[in-house]
Order: structure tokens, then sequence, then C-alpha cells
């Protein structure tokens, strides 16, 4: 079992920052990918950022050039830094790994989840 739970969520103003973290324990593999998806209310599950192994990011269009996804493989931890946060930003965001090391665009290629961490952006 590999437990993740996640950080630095919260209510801010658009325009501002977040970073979110993500640590990982338990039995985490020796290669491994980390992600970020994101649910806002009444909208599906969508992919917001990955890295694989070795420290390649794939963002999705709408967070490129705002959101930075980077990982720490001695704290097994990953982060997202959000700038210019928008009012459609506004989602619970959960971190996942996954025990290929590759990246994936789809939640159902991810081995766990995290909890979730509620990120709230007002105009």
């Amino acid at each position: 079992q590999v437990q993740l739970v996640e950080s630095g969520g919260g209510s801010v103003q658009a325009g501002a920052s977040l970073r979110l973290s993500c640590e990982a324990s338990g039995r985490t593999p020796t290669t491994y990918a980390m992600g970020w998806f994101r649910q806002a209310p009444g909208q599906e599950r969508e992919f917001v950022a990955a890295i694989d192994w070795s420290g390649s990011p794939v963002y999705a269009d709408f967070v490129k050039g705002r959101f930075t996804i980077s990982r720490d493989n001695a704290k097994i931890t990953v982060y997202l830094q959000m700038n210019s946060l928008k009012r459609e930003d506004t989602a619970v965001y959960y971190c996942v790994i996954d025990y290929s090391g590759y990246v994936s665009r789809r939640h159902n290629d991810y081995d766990y989840w995290g909890q979730g961490t509620q990120v709230t952006v007002s105009s």
C-alpha cells in the first residue's frame, strides 16, 4: 500500500499563487510517475499535470504557462506550483502515483490516489 498526503490548498483571490505538495509513503515503488488531477463540483475529474521518473513533465493545455510540476525523489514528493489562478481553477486537487514511471492523462492508469485538497479561487 502507498499513502499519498496532499497539502497546500486554500482559498485565494484570482491572480494569486498556491503551491500544492504531495508526499508518498508506504511501499513506494523504485520508479514511478506522479501527477495531479482535479475535480470541480458537477464536473468530471480532469488531468492537470504529471511528471515521469526522469523528471519530464506533461501539462493539460489549460494550465500551460501558469502551473509547474516538479518532484523531489529523495522525499518522494511532487509539487504543483500554481500561478495566475483563475476562478475556473477552483476544484479538489488529487495527487496520483503510477508504478510504471510513465505519465498518462487517463485517471484509470494511476495506481493510488490521495484524499484531495481543496483549492478555491474567488474573483
